[in-house]
């Protein structure tokens, strides 16, 4: 297996990973607000929330950005929580242009934080190679492309059961939400520094 293929790997396994499901989880509550027909809009969202990422990932590997990676722990399942509840303020089954908007610069941020959560373990893995561009840059792809297979889950199970079986969106919208928001919490208090 070439170095290439290892970081696209291990990227897609950070992503699909049920053991780590704290990004699993910020995905599904990324999605919730969303009908199937709005498929492209959550791409842009997941691509948004790469680009952060990639961003924070590429920083703190290359020792330009340091952190508290206590404080990154914490704040992952807070934007969990933040995604959750904004979609439970959601009147509408559709998300407007400008819902839409606010929650690309959201995924934005949320994607720079969740990449200072991984950079200590990554660094680790790279050691002191010659060249960590085609390592981070196939692992970052590996991540999009473990969130697209995820984005393509939920949004499936959103049409068959919104619009084959008829559940109501909104109700949907709560239960998608309601379990981020309560997961989300129990780990914000778990990891909250000084605990």
């Amino acid at each position: 297996m070439n170095i290439f293929q290892l970081y696209l790997n291990l990227g897609f396994n950070h992503i699909a990973d049920l053991h780590a499901y704290d990004h699993i989880l910020f995905i599904v509550t990324l999605c919730a607000a969303y009908s199937f027909s709005q498929w492209k809009k959550v791409l842009i969202l997941v691509t948004a929330f790469t680009i952060g990422h990639s961003l924070t990932l590429a920083l703190a590997t290359f020792n330009i950005l340091k952190v508290n990676l206590a404080w990154i722990e914490f704040l992952i399942p807070f934007t969990i929580f933040l995604t959750a509840f904004a979609n439970l303020l959601q009147k509408s089954g559709k998300v407007s242009k400008g819902r839409h908007l606010f929650k690309y610069f959201i995924a934005t941020f949320f994607g720079l934080i969740h990449g200072l959560g991984f950079s200590t373990y990554l660094k680790s893995l790279l050691g002191k190679a010659d060249n960590i561009i085609i390592p981070l840059f196939a692992f970052n792809i590996g991540i999009e492309l473990g969130q697209i297979i995820i984005v393509a889950i939920i949004m499936a199970i959103t049409w068959i059961l919104v619009d084959l079986f008829h559940v109501n969106k909104r109700e949907w919208v709560l239960i998608l939400s309601g379990a981020g928001l309560g997961v989300s919490l129990v780990m914000m208090l778990e990891r909250f520094p000084g605990f």
